[in-house]
């Protein structure tokens, strides 16, 4: 499963990250990420930049081959330590505001993912 570390620019204070950048290459990788389960959506971010939950982001998601980006608010809701069990990526989860682009994320990230979103494969999150 292919997915690639965010890339996070820092904000102009120079020490809290403003925008984070995710690719995701593989439907199988986009299923482990997504977060279905939050009220907006989410998506899980492999990082191992230190992030407050409730803490405010930006992100830019790259989805598959397609070559638009998806800009979206979120904020930081889960938190996978290093060294969590289960062998879990460290990283976190950022829910999806409840904006026009926040919603048009859920549905692009719902529509390529289609009748798997029902699985019970095991994800970076549950």
């Amino acid at each position: 499963m292919e997915l690639e570390k965010e890339n996070v620019v820092t904000r102009p204070d120079g020490n809290r990250p403003g925008v984070m950048s995710l690719h995701i290459k593989e439907r199988g990788a986009l299923y482990a990420a997504y977060m279905p389960f939050l009220r907006n959506g989410g998506i899980f971010i492999p990082t191992g930049k230190a992030l407050a939950l409730g803490e405010e982001v930006f992100l830019l998601l790259t989805l598959m081959d397609d070559p638009q980006k998806v800009a979206v608010q979120g904020k930081v809701v889960w938190i996978t330590p290093a060294g969590a069990n289960n062998s879990l990526a460290q990283g976190v989860g950022v829910e999806f505001a409840g904006s026009d682009e926040g919603r048009q994320a859920r549905s692009k990230i719902e529509a390529l993912l289609g009748g798997v979103l029902n699985s019970t494969r095991p994800t970076h999150t549950m």
